[in-house]
């Protein structure tokens, strides 16, 4: 009788089955090493496999696959980065300074939610380079930096180099998110860079963060790959997010095989948040990269809906900035800078000094006052921080240092630049230069406003740019750039034919930018970016604006007196109505689009909506710009004044409980849907 073996015998794996399995394998060590830290392999086995794995790719180009580990190491090369618009904006954040800065934040938020019971995800706030990661079915397909928030520069070369970045998600999620983060230079890393540096000759970098951020510009992707820059993601944004809470968005990520920090808490009080300020205030100095403060979050998602944006910022979410650096140096000239409008700011000149990584030379005395109330002098020995890390201040004198020959400051009486008289109206900090169309500073700073990225985003041309045609007598205003011509510009000092046709590109190309921002670009004083959409909006063309009265113009959400009289003052300046006309006849666009017309009416005018809950035909955004579209306005909360709520499924008790009350009527996105009809 015949006996069979039921030993399984193991088939040899296919060449693309060992591909698989070792790109798997290494994608999981590097998940080990820079996300866990937490090697289970040697860099002499890792090494042997990458090779393994590199052989085998080399010799089968038909498993060739983008996200491989071996693609890691860089090689592409971007010469020029392309400006993508987010699909979701990156807002900045709110900072405070005190606890009393939170609880005043708390307040404002209690006002819109409510009665209901708010917790709180405290974070530690990174100082490194924002990113924007899509992914699409589990891969990475984009990595865009912040740039103004509204659009950046995508880097997704450069970033694929970053180990701890998964190329590749770890299990299923959503089909399409975007996830955000920090891009980091660890002080190892950092140091390690600069003793090499210091080794060959050459000037070390100044500190992590403006190395990280300029690493990722840097057009070989391989010499990113050499950098030991890192990535700490915070904030998972998708239309239809399954899971409740911020936290818990978190925890997945984690999964995900994103390196997602431990330094995160879940705080049920304000009094629970201070204690987590306390103990990392003083314990952040331990961790292996830079810290300046605390990122507090309202943690369920539903109340992040509700509470929505500002014009700048989130309102669920505020950052608590750690006590900045301070150091003392001596003053040694006051200068004074014209900025665009005609506004005078004061600027200090300081002996050099070192302060939160940076050489500071140069710091605000932000205006008269300021000077008077510090008294301070030249030859001072004065002390400087940072305000928010970023801009340097003088926020004090040491008396006790003060030269026996000191005297005081006297502020200038005209300007420096073209010595008109200056004027200061009453309850206003600064002084002003009045000569507004023929001050050198305030013509070239109007034209640098004008072709800066948020309004016309002229590529190609810059500051320095500007102040040479200046100078050299080929521009005199805005509308000057698109007469230009590529013989005019060519002869000009640091220019070549290149350079020339640039500029004319980028001129040319800035005729496409929609009206809301030529609006912003022209530079009515006091009206900014959120301004200029909400009057581009309601006037749909520069002759509709420059003709309205002063009482069509306050009836426009949100425009008060101060920006109405603005208008009222440009549209009846011989100068601007001149060059708005040669604009229009260069091809500029001073009004809406048909296309932006499409699917927009007025149907909802003078209704003011509140949005509350999760809907099912609608993203909240998408629900939000419906309305806007159609003539309505979006309020965030519940008053007298609020013509319907529109309720999701599960909307706060205490809006449901207040429009009750006030018996505001309560519809379904389906109702809404009528009400367009």
């Amino acid at each position: 009788m015949s006996t069979f073996s039921t030993e399984f015998i193991a088939m040899p794996l296919t060449i693309e089955q060992k591909i698989l399995e070792l790109r798997e394998e290494l994608n999981q060590h590097n998940y080990n090493y820079y996300v866990l830290d937490n090697p289970t392999i040697s860099d002499f086995d890792f090494d042997l496999k990458l090779k393994e794995l590199e052989k085998l790719e080399t010799e089968n180009p038909q498993f060739f696959d983008a996200n491989s580990p071996t693609q890691r190491v860089g090689g592409e090369i971007t010469k020029n980065f392309v400006t993508v618009t987010h699909k979701n904006r990156m807002y900045s954040l709110d900072n405070s300074y005190s606890k009393e800065d939170l609880l005043d934040w708390e307040k404002r938020i209690q006002k819109i939610i409510g009665t209901e019971e708010i917790s709180y995800t405290c974070e530690l706030k990174y100082d490194g380079a924002s990113i924007n990661l899509s992914y699409q079915n589990g891969v990475l397909v984009s990595a865009v930096t912040r740039g103004d928030g509204f659009q950046g520069d995508e880097v997704t070369a450069n970033i694929k180099t970053i180990k701890s970045i998964p190329l590749v998600l770890k299990e299923p999620f959503l089909e399409n998110f975007e996830i955000r983060g920090e891009i980091i230079l660890p002080f190892d890393g950092f140091n390690k860079m600069n003793e090499e540096r210091i080794d060959i000759g050459e000037e070390p970098y100044k500190n992590p963060r403006n190395t990280a951020s300029g690493s990722l510009k840097l057009q070989d992707s391989a010499e990113v790959a050499k950098r030991p820059l890192d990535c700490l993601l915070y904030h998972i944004v998708a239309d239809k997010n399954p899971i409740a809470t911020h936290f818990e968005t978190l925890e997945k990520a984690r999964l995900l095989g994103f390196k997602v920090p431990d330094a995160i808490k879940v705080c049920k009080s304000m009094e629970d948040v201070f204690l987590f300020i306390e103990k990392w205030n003083t314990k952040r100095f331990d961790l292996p990269y830079e810290t300046d403060g605390v990122v507090v979050k309202v943690n369920l998602l539903a109340q992040q809906d509700e509470l929505g944006y500002t014009a700048k910022s989130p309102r669920w979410a505020i950052a608590y900035k750690f006590k900045t650096e301070q150091e003392s140096t001596i003053l040694n000239e006051i200068t004074y800078q014209v900025g665009r409008t005609g506004a005078i700011t004061p600027v200090a000149n300081l002996e050099p000094v070192e302060l939160a990584g940076t050489t500071v030379k140069r710091a605000s005395l932000h205006n008269a006052d300021q000077i008077e109330k510090l008294d301070i002098r030249v030859g001072d020995t004065v002390f400087v921080e940072k305000g928010g890390e970023i801009i340097p201040k003088v926020v004090g004198v040491d008396l006790e240092k003060r030269p026996l020959n000191s005297v005081p400051t006297n502020y200038i009486t005209h300007c420096p630049d073209c010595n008109t008289k200056l004027v200061r109206t009453e309850g206003d900090a600064k002084h002003y230069c009045p000569n507004e169309y023929g001050c050198p500073t305030q013509i070239t700073g109007r034209i640098q406003h004008f072709i800066s990225r948020k309004a016309m985003n002229i590529d190609g041309i810059g500051a320095e740019t500007i102040e040479l045609l200046f100078k050299e007598g080929l521009i005199a205003n805005y509308a000057d750039l698109y007469e230009l011509k590529e013989e005019q510009i060519i002869p000009l000092e640091r220019m070549a034919e290149k350079s020339a046709q640039n500029i004319i590109v980028g001129i040319e190309k800035s005729k496409e930018i929609p009206f809301e921002k030529v609006l912003f670009a022209l530079g009515i004083r006091f009206v900014g970016e959120t301004v200029a959409k909400k009057l581009a909006k309601h006037f749909k063309s520069i002759d509709n604006l420059m003709k309205a009265s002063f009482d069509e113009l306050i009836t426009v959400d949100e425009i008060g007196e101060r920006i109405a009289k603005s208008v009222i003052d440009f549209s009846n300046n011989l100068v601007n109505i001149q060059q708005v006309e040669r604009l229009k006849s260069y091809g500029v666009q001073l009004e809406v689009s048909a296309e932006s017309l499409q699917n927009t009416s007025t149907i909802l005018q003078g209704k003011i909506f509140v949005v509350s809950g999760v809907f099912t035909h609608f993203d909240r955004n998408e629900l939000k710009k419906s309305i806007e579209d159609n003539g309505g306005k979006v309020a965030s909360s519940i008053s007298s004044k609020t013509t319907y709520v529109i309720a999701g499924d599960n909307m706060g008790p205490s809006k449901l409980a207040k429009a009750e009350s006030l018996g505001v009527p309560i519809i379904t996105e389906y109702d809404y849907l009528k009400l367009l009809e």
